[in-house]
């Protein structure tokens, strides 16, 4: 039992509100991973843009994890957005050792670049990806409008040109939310509102999906999805699907729902049951007389 021809996972795997949810009731933090492992098989690694791993957290990482399991981490921001990919051959050597690090754990790692991040910085773009290591699989994240509106050609060919995966961001249920949360504002805030393109660039298309903080909102979205994803698998393709929520606490959910929409027109296996699910009681114990 278990996701077959396809990774799907959410954005952070630590997340103390899914103990009792997808997590065990009587769960330790030092547990978390290895938990979530055992029901999805990747993981975005946000945790990169900030800093990198010890060697002793990626050690663990490996060992909560097993074979089939992919990580996929974010370049660091002293990159994308320090250095704007220019003279940024000390941080990603950096980065590439953590990669080797993780072995056969690591998916498409994506640079998110910044919103003012533009069509004229497409040479930078392309001679970044030309410098990387064959080794890997990367995937780019672009925010400009311009992208969107003059320069989605070149983009895409120069993506293409590298083997490069395009990340699609979907944050239309996010944003068609009405919600005084505190949350969902900065939820809101914080995540571009672009156009929605269903588009692989490469071997390994990346969808990042933000949900409405109602769950049901999101299935239609998710239904306009599974034929996407099943279409990319039945080419050959192996899509990463990551599932956000304005907190995150529904984002197991969504992945849960577009898996079995997804199922509908493709096999891909079977979501394992969450452990929170697997926990029974304990018989009572008979009255002695």
């Amino acid at each position: 039992m278990g996701i077959e021809r396809y990774f799907l996972g959410c954005p952070i795997w630590g997340n103390r509100a899914w103990v009792g949810e997808l997590f065990a009731p009587e769960v330790k933090q030092t547990d978390f991973l290895r938990q979530y492992a055992s029901v999805f098989n990747t993981v975005e690694g946000n945790t990169t843009f900030y800093g990198l791993p010890t060697a002793k957290t990626a050690a663990r990482w490996l060992a909560d994890t097993s074979k089939g399991f992919c990580f996929a981490l974010k370049f660091p921001r002293a990159i994308s957005h320090g250095k704007r990919l220019r003279n940024a051959e000390p941080e990603t050597a950096a980065f590439m050792d953590l990669l080797a690090t993780l072995q056969d754990r690591i998916g498409p790692s994506f640079l998110q670049l910044p919103p003012s991040f533009g069509p004229m910085d497409l040479p930078a773009l392309d001679e970044y990806l030309a410098a990387l290591p064959a080794a890997f699989h990367y995937a780019v994240e672009i925010r400009h409008g311009l992208f969107f509106a003059q320069a989605e050609d070149e983009l895409n060919a120069v993506l293409k040109s590298h083997r490069a995966n395009r990340v699609v961001f979907d944050t239309r249920g996010l944003h068609s939310a009405s919600t005084d949360d505190r949350a969902g504002r900065e939820a809101q805030r914080k995540k571009p509102k672009v156009p929605v393109r269903f588009v692989a660039t490469g071997r390994f298309p990346f969808v990042r999906f933000v949900g409405h903080p109602e769950v049901r909102e999101n299935l239609p979205l998710l239904a306009e999805w599974a034929p996407v994803v099943a279409g990319w698998i039945r080419e050959g393709r192996t899509p990463f699907v990551f599932f956000h929520a304005p907190d995150d606490f529904y984002a197991p959910q969504l992945a849960r729902h577009f898996h079995r929409l997804l199922s509908r027109h493709i096999n891909v296996g079977e979501m394992p049951p969450w452990p929170a699910e697997q926990i029974t009681e304990a018989p009572a114990q008979m009255a002695l007389f």
